[in-house]
């Protein structure tokens, strides 16, 4: 029964990681595509978040956490989905490390989204 309801609550997550996969994010090369392909994909998978919300709030990240009901692992792949794409690279950046101090601060160390500051850091 614990198994039924840790796959209802993480629905979203499954969603996304269904979405980053036709995005291309699993093929081990990098990926290009833009927010309109995400919109895209999202509006595909009947996914119920709306991009053009959550990135207009003050703190998207709580936003997600809190009114959509994110688990970590989704959060994760949310942000890794928003940093192959091709938002303002400040907004990006933003969203990065506020995703990384949220779930830090969790104590759910993402390896993959610090993984993105290094990558960034050595360009």
């Amino acid at each position: 029964m614990e198994d039924f309801i840790l796959r209802e609550i993480d629905k979203i997550g499954q969603m996304l990681a269904h979405i980053a996969r036709r995005l291309g994010l699993l093929k081990g090369e990098k990926p290009d595509y833009s927010l309109g392909d995400v919109k895209t994909e999202f509006t595909k998978e009947n996914c119920p978040i709306d991009l053009d919300t959550v990135l207009k709030q003050e703190n998207p990240i709580l936003y997600l956490a809190e009114n959509e009901k994110l688990t970590d692992q989704a959060l994760e792949s949310f942000i890794e989905i928003l940093f192959y794409s091709d938002i303002d690279e400040s907004q990006k950046q933003t969203l990065l490390k506020d995703a990384i101090n949220y779930l830090d601060n969790k104590g759910y160390v993402s390896f993959k989204l610090h993984s993105f500051v290094t990558t960034k850091e050595n360009k």
